[in-house]
């Protein structure tokens, strides 16, 4: 094998660690920034909040609502800027130029953050094993409720029968009966919420009714229907109800009405779920009948350069400390002007939207028009990822609730009469025609594709049924009420 040297020339696409600083600050949601701005100023001494008013700005402070100028202050010595490079070599990254600085706190495990801590989610398991040890039990029974307690799921049903639960018992319980099982299971299933570790939705009302006092109208029948004849319950079928039951019309209204006041799925009811907040990164409002688009605030503090810290530099030191200021000066003005790009970006993409979709604003979701990344991309002569990066996770606080700026692209319908409908818009029409329709008779995909043709929008029927199954809306047969 023979050494040798050989020249080629090629083009590579690099990006300088201020522009992935920049990219990674673009498509963070308003959460993530919040905590990158917190890590930034515990880590770098030369950042910090401006207290100041934002009509009273220092003539030296650096915030992040200040146009693209110098980000120059006075306050350093004369020359401590000199030797800081405007622009890093582009294969290099963060970790290359920085010293991993320690965010204070981490590393002290003895440190309690009390906003952090949150008290415990209420779960049905918890909920069923407190009432458990209130129960009195023997031994065994108490350790055949803990193994029936594990197998009922989040909805309140048994995920297991009764004949797995008993053979998983059996090598615990040599002597073990199916009926021991089935005892302690009837026990268990008089738990709070009524309904709880049913094997089937008709044993889950079933128990729900039979807690109910005797003297309730209608629950006899009632019990009948949900033991025998659910399933002709769940197709509608009226006159055969009528007919089974030997009851008038009038009375399997109110048996009807009866069920309904029932929990198909009881163990939703104990089941917490943890809150999420969205906080809105743009705020739209009217005023003198004009849309006006404004950054919310307070998502991010007013950052400026430290005045005291950047006095320190000193000019030709090359001593580590004042090098290592120099660097925490420079991250610091890239942060800020990286900063205050987003913001700028992010304000521009939404007055853009803002533009192209005041049907929605004025009429809501059925006045909304078919816009792509493209059409945004144009106008504001930026690149589709970029407005896609920009669209991410972000929220928009308009008079028709908070929505996400991803909510005003959608594909587009041709109409007859020319011109394009959007999907959304579309979505809202079928929505609101199945809202306002007769329950005893309701629209057919077939019927809502001929309405929406006879004004000019061109829909087939298998389209009608995506958008629907998309809203989580039953068909026809399962949306007909009939009593």
């Amino acid at each position: 094998m023979k050494q040798s040297l050989h020249l080629r020339l090629g083009q590579q696409l690099t990006m300088t660690p201020q522009l992935q600083q920049a990219i990674k600050l673009l498509q963070m949601s308003t959460l993530d920034l919040q905590q990158e701005i917190q890590q930034v100023l515990d880590s770098n001494i030369m950042l910090e909040i401006n207290e100041e008013e934002n009509n009273h700005h220092h003539p030296e402070t650096i915030t992040t609502s200040e146009s693209n100028s110098d980000y120059s202050e006075s306050y350093t010595s004369e020359g401590s800027q000199t030797n800081i490079p405007d622009e890093l070599p582009i294969d290099s990254s963060w970790e290359d130029i920085y010293e991993a600085v320690l965010v204070p706190g981490i590393s002290n495990p003895e440190t309690i953050e009390f906003e952090s801590q949150r008290s415990n989610e209420a779960t049905l398991l918890d909920h069923l094993l407190w009432q458990l040890e209130l129960t009195i039990f023997s031994e065994r029974d108490h350790a055949i409720a803990i193994a029936i307690i594990d197998s009922v799921n989040d909805e309140g049903y048994l995920s297991n029968t009764p004949e797995d639960i008993f053979q998983g018992l059996q090598s615990q319980f040599v002597d073990l009966e199916l009926d021991e099982v089935i005892a302690v299971l009837h026990r268990v299933q008089q738990f709070d919420p009524s309904g709880v570790a049913a094997i089937d939705l008709s044993d889950c009302l079933k128990l729900q009714l039979l807690q109910l006092p005797e003297s309730t109208p209608y629950r006899e029948q009632a019990l009948l229907v949900v033991t025998r004849y659910l399933k002709l319950l769940a197709t509608h079928e009226q006159s055969k109800l009528v007919r089974k039951l030997g009851v008038s019309e009038r009375q399997l209204d109110d048996i009807v009405s009866l069920i309904r006041t029932l929990d198909p799925k009881p163990g939703e009811r104990i089941q917490s779920s943890s809150s999420e907040y969205v906080i809105p990164d743009v705020y739209v409002s009217k005023q003198n009948d004009v849309w006006q688009v404004n950054l919310n605030q307070d998502i991010a503090p007013k950052l400026r350069i430290n005045p005291f810290y950047s006095a320190l530099i000193k000019r030709a030191d090359s001593s580590k400390d004042n090098v290592c200021m120099k660097d925490h000066l420079q991250e610091a003005k890239w942060f800020i002007k990286n900063l205050h790009n987003r913001n700028d970006t992010l304000l521009r993409v939404a007055r853009c939207i803002v533009e192209k979709q005041t049907g929605f604003l004025e009429h809501g979701s059925i006045a909304m028009k078919p816009m792509v990344l493209r059409d945004i991309a144009e106008v504001l002569e930026l690149h589709e990822s970029t407005i896609s990066r920009v669209t991410t996770q972000k929220f928009m606080h308009t008079p028709n609730g908070i929505v996400e700026f991803k909510h005003f692209f959608s594909s587009h319908v041709s109409r007859e009469g020319g011109g394009e409908c959007s999907s959304t818009a579309i979505r809202a029409f079928i929505k609101e025609l199945i809202d306002t329709e007769n329950q005893a008779k309701p629209l057919s995909d077939k019927k809502i594709a001929d309405f929406l043709q006879e004004k000019g929008i061109n829909v087939a029927r298998r389209t009608i049924a995506k958008y629907r199954e998309a809203m989580f809306i039953s068909s026809s047969s399962q949306r007909k009420r009939l009593f």
